[in-house]
């Protein structure tokens, strides 16, 4: 497998390594946390406010237009927007946070406490 970060030069990555397989089991259960949780929020408010809770939500005026009828046409789009701006932060954080473990674990970094009960 071969994984580009700061340097943009290619690395291998020893899958044979548990520390680095674990690692990579983290960042991806992480990532699906995160776009579960915010494929929820845009469900919420796309269906919930848009479709479900429309004659509610109407009762209220935003601009002018009912509410319930402001996220059906508007306000779906704007939290669908704000919600890949905040997936783009999110995981360019755990990038970040990931790169800089694999990097301790090729340099001999942390170990696990199975490791530490090794030596």
């Amino acid at each position: 497998m071969l994984v580009n970060h700061q340097d943009k030069t290619a690395e291998k990555i020893d899958l044979h390594d548990t520390r680095i397989v674990e690692c990579i089991d983290r960042y991806w259960r992480k990532n699906m946390l995160i776009m579960g949780l915010l494929l929820i929020i845009w469900a919420v408010v796309g269906l919930g406010c848009g479709v479900l809770l429309a004659d509610r939500l109407n009762q209220f005026s935003l601009g002018g237009f009912p509410l319930g009828f402001w996220f059906a046409q508007q306000g779906s789009i704007i939290v669908f927007i704000l919600l890949i701006l905040a997936y783009s932060i999110l995981l360019n954080r755990l990038d970040a946070r990931h790169a800089q473990e694999l990097q301790q674990y090729r340099a001999g970094g942390p170990q696990t406490s199975d490791d530490r009960k090794e030596t």
